[in-house]
């Protein structure tokens, strides 16, 4: 027996060593954007089964958001904090050419074949103010969104897109099962949020409160975050149990999660879900209205995922399809 365990003990040390690797592939990096002296923070989060939505019991529940169920989801990164006006502002006033940003190997993988740039915003603060360049990037569409992670995709090489509505409630509650991930007790919110109580009517920088137990940071508060779903009161009746995603049929309504600055700390409960209005671009004095800004929704930002495992370019195709091509107005 014991010759037999030194003829195997080279084979377990492969297996050691390869699962090391796998490990330490999916650990937190920061993401480079070419050309420019951004980088974005990402952290993994690892997959699994959760419960998502709320009961009736909990503060604030709302019927959108039952019944409670159980989800399995994949591993993906997450951005650490919003997305910030400084790297967005690198998109809206971008100088490079699309030829320039990777090879075209790279671009088939993720099936991209143009990127369109932002058009520059109006009448409100934006990349160019630099007492807000460090607080999360707000008025932004979910086009204007989609459009950002198609570009950083194309800049980098990696996939990355907006979470789903469940990979952001799973990220939220980092393994928690109360309303908030910091506990049941709304008192403590304003250690971890910034919102109507302590926000002064405005944004604050990202990562200015204490993170969640998984290291994200500003999942409540600060700025509500956009997730590729369709908006669907009776979405948690019919949804499916592994990695749901409710496709978008149509521009209103999509779903908006974690509230802001200019809400309560019941609208920013881990299951607390928002649908989006086209109410948030009343006063826009273009025609028609950009897709790129909601002039009057000063709370609305974003996050980025990417999956652990890069889907093949059909799948990213037809996400990009889905998404954005089918976005009219």
């Amino acid at each position: 027996m014991k010759q037999a365990f030194h003829l195997l003990h080279p084979y377990i040390l492969l297996c050691l060593l390869a699962a090391s690797a796998l490990a330490e592939d999916f650990a937190p990096y920061s993401e480079p954007v070419p050309g420019t002296d951004v980088a974005i923070s990402m952290l993994p989060v690892h997959g699994g089964k959760a419960m998502i939505g709320s009961s009736g019991s909990e503060p604030g529940h709302r019927a959108s958001e039952a019944p409670r169920h159980e989800v399995s989801l994949d591993d993906f990164w997450m951005g650490q904090f919003e997305i910030t006006w400084q790297q967005y502002a690198v998109f809206v006033h971008r100088g490079d050419t699309f030829d320039q940003l990777v090879p075209a190997q790279q671009l088939e993988q993720l099936a991209i074949d143009g990127v369109t740039g932002a058009s520059s915003p109006y009448t409100i603060s934006g990349p160019s103010d630099p007492d807000v360049r460090n607080h999360p990037a707000t008025h932004i569409t979910q086009y204007a969104a989609l459009r950002y992670a198609r570009w950083l995709s194309a800049k980098t090489g990696h996939f990355y897109r907006l979470p789903t509505e469940a990979e952001w409630e799973y990220a939220c509650r980092a393994g928690t099962a109360t309303p908030w991930s910091f506990g049941e007790d709304p008192a403590r919110a304003g250690d971890f949020a910034v919102f109507s109580g302590n926000s002064d009517e405005s944004t604050a920088a990202t990562g200015s409160r204490k993170p969640n137990p998984w290291q994200l940071h500003d999942m409540h508060g600060n700025a509500a975050e956009w997730t590729m779903d369709q908006y669907d009161p009776d979405y948690y009746a019919s949804s499916p149990a592994d990695n749901p995603w409710n496709r978008p049929t149509s521009l209103y309504p999509r779903v908006v999660r974690g509230g802001s600055f200019v809400d309560g700390v019941e609208s920013m409960r881990c299951a607390a879900r928002m649908p989006s209005s086209p109410a948030w671009k009343t006063s826009d004095p273009q025609f028609p209205k950009s897709q790129w800004w909601f002039t009057d929704a000063p709370f609305i930002g974003f996050r980025l995922v990417r999956p652990r495992v890069q889907p093949p370019a059909e799948v990213i195709g037809n996400y990009w399809l889905q998404a954005i091509e089918d976005f009219g107005e």
